[in-house]
């Protein structure tokens, strides 16, 4: 900032931060305010909430009870060749004026960062994506961050910076000036410790269904993508809701992470400054592409990596555009979704486990044993034609769910918690850790096919199970490295080293969909 002493300060600079994807980048909020005609003008490629902020700081100075200079005011935002978006800018805007007016003590400015939306009586209203913002001010060495009181503890999470939470424009002049003393808010660890962790459904809960709950644990074992078929009421739904409480817990990293792209989405919930377990996203069959993967004119992130790090599950799945599913291949390979516009090229991280469900077929009960389908070999075909071929070929694993006998409903017999299987998924998955330790792999789906030879080879006894299993089912030559890598799995789930004949076998079963049954 510049000023001569004891002269009129009419140019000043306060610091804010804007949104690229789901990092923050931070912001000069230059103010100028000099002779001519009053007028209040915003350059640096704002938009529309940014232009209409005028109106919004220019009351809130006023009913806080400061002068709003009646002269030529000019700001503006740099770089201006980013674009800007929300009303995060309000409270620099506002303080900008009032810097540039001789009401601001300057000294703290250099080592501040401003964000907040100013409603007309100067109240500090909360803005999305706190965090990474916070993030953005700690790696730009930012001593103080200014902010809303709602937004305080989801910016806490972030150390090495002094979080100071307003709750309106008075106040935090106050602040500024040192005539309020406000404490900086204490940053907490506790939000990742066992018992801050609920999840309200659990695996004890399903009656029966043992190899669907197996294949399942080994799917989140080693990552896999899945694809569960079976007829109406059979319990696909409840068991896909169930499946991010026996994925590992979760670590301060993946939080951090997961964190940051609910915040800019704005769907963080309220009093939940971390989000301490796996996401579960479950869009509706209507959803379109642009809401699947994300986009728009300033893009947003969509359903893929709202999942990233937890479970996006797509029920009824040939009720799907085709459209929509074509486009989930790319960040299904490669775990992340760039989206390029005019002003902005993003990318958003995308590592997600896809759990999908759909009837066998139109009736839904072609896999029933009550033998009731009606549905012709045609009408089947013509059905399952509707998946992808290429997005079918993602899936590791195909679970053929049958329905629920009444037997094993009324079964008193207690099944494994969530917890329980829990930890049996953490050590496979620790196995995995260790052995591609450096390769930036962190499951066996993540396996390319020239890595077979060193991690997932196989003797004479089970390249005989596997060319039986191709020759006398009529699985495809694309389900070959599915197999071997979910076999890969089965031996970390039982600690061994080598892949062997009972893991092969186990591998093919769940491989229904290659077979020549779907190909009527």
């Amino acid at each position: 900032m510049t000023m001569e002493e004891g002269s009129e300060c009419m140019y000043s600079k306060i610091m804010g931060c804007g949104l690229l994807g789901i990092d923050g980048f931070m912001v000069e909020v230059e103010t100028d305010i000099g002779n001519g005609i009053p007028s209040f003008d915003i350059v640096g490629l704002g938009d529309t909430a940014i232009r209409e902020a005028k109106e919004r700081v220019r009351s809130a100075v006023k009913n806080s009870g400061f002068d709003f200079p009646i002269r030529r005011i000019t700001m503006n935002l740099a770089p201006a060749n980013l674009k800007k978006e929300g009303s995060s800018f309000d409270l620099s805007i506002a303080l900008g004026i009032l810097a540039s007016t001789g009401v601001i003590n300057q000294a703290i400015l250099r080592q501040a960062l401003f964000i907040g939306e100013l409603s007309l009586d100067g109240k500090v209203k909360s803005v999305i994506g706190a965090l990474p913002i916070a993030i953005c001010a700690r790696q730009n060495d930012i001593k103080y961050l200014f902010l809303p009181e709602a937004n305080a503890k989801e910016a806490s999470v972030v150390k090495g910076v002094n979080i100071i939470a307003v709750s309106n424009l008075k106040q935090t002049v106050e602040a500024i000036n040192g005539e309020a003393e406000i404490m900086p808010v204490k940053p907490s660890d506790d939000y990742l410790k066992p018992e801050y962790i609920r999840y309200d459904t659990d695996f004890a809960d399903v009656k029966g269904q043992e190899n669907v709950k197996r294949a399942l644990e080994v799917a989140a074992s080693g990552g896999h993508n899945c694809i569960m078929l079976g007829s109406p009421g059979c319990g696909k739904t409840m068991l896909a809701r169930r499946l991010p409480t026996i994925l590992p817990s979760m670590t301060f990293e993946e939080a951090l992470e997961v964190t940051k792209i609910h915040s800019i989405a704005g769907i963080l919930p309220a009093g939940m400054p971390l989000v301490n377990t796996r996401p579960f996203r479950s869009p509706h069959h209507t959803i379109s592409d642009t809401g699947l993967v994300g986009g728009g004119s300033m893009p947003k992130p969509g359903e893929i990596s709202l999942a990233h790090c937890g479970v996006l599950f797509l029920d009824e799945l040939p009720e799907f555009s085709k459209k929509s599913l074509e486009v989930l291949r790319q960040p299904l390979e490669d775990g992340i979704i760039t989206i390029s516009r005019v002003n902005a090229t993003l990318t958003y991280p995308a590592r997600t486990m896809l759990i999908c469900a759909a009837n066998p077929c139109k009736c839904g009960k072609f896999l029933d044993s009550s033998g009731q389908c009606t549905c012709t070999p045609r009408q089947i075909q013509q059905y399952l034609g509707k998946l992808s071929g290429p997005l079918i070929d993602r899936m590791d694993i195909h679970i053929d769910v049958a329905a629920v006998k009444y037997k094993e409903l009324d079964s008193a017999t207690s099944a494994d918690t969530s917890a329980v299987i829990r930890a049996r998924v953490e050590n496979a998955r620790q196995l995995q850790l260790e052995r591609y330790k450096g390769m930036r792999i962190y499951s066996n789906s993540q396996l390319q096919p020239a890595m077979f030879d060193k991690f997932c080879r196989l003797d004479a006894k089970c390249r005989n199970i596997l060319r039986s299993a191709f020759d006398k089912l009529g699985l495809s030559a694309r389900a070959h490295s599915r197999i071997i890598k979910v076999a890969r799995t089965i031996a970390d789930m039982e600690g061994s080293t080598d892949i062997g004949q009972v893991h092969l076998a186990e591998a093919i079963q769940y491989r229904s969909m290659d077979r020549k049954v779907w190909n009527m």
